[in-house]
């Protein structure tokens, strides 16, 4: 059993391309010559097509074009910048207006409020002064009145006092003096 484990690891071996290559390195019957050959004229077609200088251009323009993105990629990073620091100034002063028309609306709402305290004030007095007026005016006509029944009242008892202690001689006698009084004032 031996014995066939090492041939047949002696025959895998031997079968295995690297024995291939064996023999003179510069015949055509070595692979590893053949490949070698075949790989410099792979070389020399890729640099008789200048193939290497496409791939450099093409590498260069790469970078050129990655280097001008980048430096747009800045200059737009830069102008994003100025722009937010533009809106936080603008906010600022927005902020800053708000405050001052705030302030001025509680000035203002303070004024009105003690104008129209003065207005009611004002309106009060008023009010209590034509009372007071209305009251006056009350009061005398109240007393007028008072007065005009009270005249009316003594006139009535002065008459019925007259009537009943006149007698017809004294009536016409002052008849005739009142008539007399009379047409002197109306000439």
């Amino acid at each position: 059993m031996r014995k066939l484990t090492l041939t047949t690891a002696f025959g895998m071996f031997a079968a295995s391309p690297a024995l291939a290559a064996s023999g003179p390195f510069f015949s055509l019957r070595n692979t590893d010559f053949v490949v070698l050959i075949g790989f410099l004229l792979f070389l020399g077609v890729l640099v008789y097509f200048k193939v290497p200088s496409l791939l450099g251009n093409l590498l260069d323009k790469r970078s050129t074009g990655i280097r001008n993105e980048l430096d747009e990629a800045r200059a737009l990073r830069e102008e994003a910048q100025t722009l937010l620091a533009s809106y936080e100034r603008k906010q600022g002063e927005v902020a800053a207006q708000a405050d001052s028309i705030v302030k001025n609306a509680r000035v203002e709402a303070e004024a009105a409020a003690a104008q129209a305290h003065k207005d009611l004030e004002a309106t009060i007095a008023r009010r209590l002064q034509a009372a007071e007026e209305q009251i006056a005016s009350a009061q005398s006509a109240a007393v007028k009145d008072v007065r005009d029944r009270a005249a009316m009242v003594a006139v009535a008892a002065a008459r019925d006092v007259i009537a009943q202690q006149t007698s017809a001689a004294d009536k016409d006698r002052m008849i005739d003096d009142s008539i007399l009084e009379v047409g002197a004032k109306l000439h």
